[in-house]
């Protein structure tokens, strides 16, 4: 697929062009064709599948711009998120002959003033955060009656902060709305009802990635073995010079005391996590994309709700509470084709978490710090699995095993080596075929 065989309107086609964008992704060739089409669509993807242009490129194109009335609305869970989608609408926009009104409405910006200027017009496209478009109804400011489409990025982001009631009540403001997109990573149970409430046989499509990591990701496991952990994240932050490095925590606590140390070490550090101010958060933000800090320390926000560019390593000062958010971090990394590095720390108590992460897909390559470089070392499993492997042995075999450490004569040791040998033999073919079985399976699955 080309984005040419659309046959999008001129500015549309130029803007992707300027962009270097040639072909659709997988999830913007499954739902733009229908979203042209003006059917409501349920879209279930991950982060980072090219969503944003999934839903901005059709609206886009049905988009009158000759009316000056609101007729696309785009929620977003936070700011940051609400920002980006805004910042790709504009750059679309900017290339129409035609002048194309886009506002952004998010928390913490001046009120009274977006107010003022809705009374002198309506946009035609509202991005913002479901709070402050709802604010904005509610004073009679903005006039969200005449829009045709209303989508809701990342719901089930938005149910987990609280956000669907006001989600809900803009929905239902709507009286002419031919289409909602609803777009999200998960769907929830709790989520259903909103769905059912508001669309009528929609379109499902739940796009999996071939794989949840992108191979060019290196997904290091390191054990901290009791040592302090921000001095474990100092060296590693300092021993290869990243291009930009993303440190995660669980806490805003813990971002807070993991920033506050490496500045102390004088490293310049930035932190984005919820409680801080949104016009610092912002800068902050701006002052990442310009380049001006090499290190960020972050909570869960940045993994989903932040799209920083140019990542080069992350690391987990812990794992993540919910263990789907370890595939959010790890792909702030490894984007575009570009190589990328993953390190988690962890202790003696995170063994299951690490195991749910291996059978979710995750290929963990065990590393140590030794002289201030990062080294291959054992498998933390390599004790369990070498008991495992005596223990598969028939008895037959490992009565022949211990035969082959004694001294024997030159013949029956030959004799020894062949069967143990044949045995080798006969297990490899065996699991070769258990491998071919699965990947059999998998396809008809895929299928």
């Amino acid at each position: 697929m080309n984005f040419k065989e659309y046959q999008l309107k001129p500015y549309i086609q130029k803007a992707l062009e300027e962009k270097g964008f040639k072909e659709p992704t997988e999830v913007q060739q499954y739902f733009i064709p229908m979203i042209r089409k003006g059917k409501s669509v349920v879209g279930q993807s991950q982060t980072g599948t090219g969503k944003t242009h999934t839903f901005l490129i059709p609206l886009f194109q049905r988009l009158d711009e000759t009316k000056e009335e609101v007729q696309v609305i785009i929620t977003a869970p936070s700011r940051e998120l609400a920002q980006q989608i805004y910042k790709e609408a504009q750059w679309i926009a900017s290339f129409s002959g035609e002048s194309i009104k886009i506002a952004c409405y998010i928390g913490g910006t001046d009120k009274k003033r977006q107010i003022e200027k809705l009374q002198q017009g309506q946009p035609q496209i509202v991005i913002g955060t479901p709070g402050r478009i709802l604010d904005l109804i509610k004073e009679q400011a903005l006039k969200v009656h005449t829009a045709f489409a209303f989508v809701v990025d990342e719901a089930d982001m938005t149910l987990d902060l609280g956000f669907l009631g006001e989600v809900d009540q803009i929905a239902g403001r709507l009286p002419y709305l031919e289409q909602m997109l609803v777009f999200s990573a998960t769907i929830p149970e709790k989520l259903k009802p909103f769905l059912k409430k508001y669309m009528e046989n929609p379109v499902m499509g739940e796009i999996k990635p071939k794989e949840k990591i992108a191979t060019t990701i290196e997904n290091c496991l390191l054990s901290t073995k009791g040592q302090d952990r921000i001095g474990i994240i100092y060296q590693l932050l300092t021993m290869g010079n990243p291009y930009l490095a993303l440190v995660f925590a669980n806490t805003k606590e813990r971002v807070d005391e993991i920033t506050s140390a490496l500045r102390e070490r004088g490293l310049k550090v930035a932190k984005i996590h919820g409680d801080v101010p949104p016009r610092e958060r912002k800068r902050v933000m701006k002052q990442i994309q310009n380049l001006e800090y090499q290190y960020v320390v972050a909570t869960d926000l940045a993994a989903r709700g932040i799209d920083i560019e140019g990542v080069s390593l992350v690391i987990n000062d812990e794992l993540p509470k919910d263990l789907e958010f370890y595939i959010h971090r790890v792909g702030r990394t490894g984007r575009n084709g570009l190589e990328g590095t993953a390190i988690t720390l962890y202790g003696p108590g995170d063994d299951q978490a690490i195991l749910e992460l291996e059978e979710m897909g995750v290929n963990f390559v065990p590393k140590a710090l030794k002289n201030g470089e990062l080294v291959d070392t054992f498998d933390r499993r390599r004790r369990e699995q070498r008991t495992k492997t005596q223990q598969k042995l028939d008895p037959s075999m490992i009565g022949m095993v211990k035969k082959k450490k004694k001294k024997v004569k030159p013949g029956y040791k030959k004799k020894i080596n062949r069967t143990i040998e044949e045995d080798r033999r006969r297990r490899r073919r065996q699991e070769m075929k258990q491998q071919n079985r699965r990947r059999r399976k998998e396809r008809k699955e895929e299928y």
